[in-house]
């Protein structure tokens, strides 16, 4: 399959930590899938290598109104979850829509560390990472999503149903097909230690490929 490498030169990453809260975990919004204690694993060994790499890590924290049902700002399903609480990290932004842009600093913060590659963990892949990704591709950040350090829960709705497996996989997909390269923690530890961009696909070369196994 065709892939691009969007940076020439050493990314100059950043972390970013998304919405790893008690609630994912004991609340209301249990992630199913992968394994939340595997992807928890995997975000804790992202923000060590990232510490010890000296790569700026930023914690989202993602809050609503004190008397609402999930996420109430103060209560303990809205706290960090402790894996995420007892490690260093360098910026911590609370938000309170979806994209970890929106409403916040996010972007200025990056800018004044002259960032150009984001590296997203965290939840929920469909929701908070999905619209942290494509606003990061719009803003003109390189992304990368650590498919294995983030997670779904399952849906069902007027529209339909779909497994948290479902939206994950396919969420991926779309990822990696314009917006974000979409690799394993190791992977992304690899090109951390080489110091390299991480490869992705494009709109023409996935449809291609789709239409070759078809």
């Amino acid at each position: 399959m065709t892939t691009l490498n969007q940076t020439a030169s050493a990314p100059r990453r950043a972390l970013i930590v998304i919405d790893v809260q008690n609630e994912y975990f004991s609340g209301q919004m249990r992630i199913s899938y992968p394994d939340p204690k595997r992807s928890l694993q995997q975000i804790g060994r992202a923000m060590d290598a990232a510490h010890q790499a000296g790569i700026p890590v930023f914690v989202i924290q993602h809050s609503a109104p004190e008397n609402a049902p999930i996420f109430a700002r103060g209560s303990d399903n809205w706290a960090l979850h402790e894996e995420v609480a007892r490690r260093p990290s360098t910026v911590h932004i609370e938000k309170t829509k979806a994209s970890s842009f929106t409403g916040t600093t996010l972007d200025a913060q990056l800018q004044a560390l002259q960032i150009d590659t984001l590296s997203i963990v965290g939840y929920m892949t469909h929701n908070c990472n999905a619209s942290t990704v494509f606003e990061a591709a719009h803003r003109g950040y390189q992304v990368e999503i650590l498919s294995d350090a983030s997670g779904s829960l399952p849906y069902s709705n007027a529209a339909g149903a779909a497994s948290a497996e479902e939206i994950h996989r396919v969420f991926q997909v779309v990822f990696h097909s314009n917006f974000a390269s979409s690799c394993s923690t190791d992977q992304w530890l690899a090109a951390l230690a080489q110091q390299v961009p991480l490869s992705r696909s494009n709109v023409y070369a996935s449809h291609q490929d789709a239409l070759s196994k078809s």
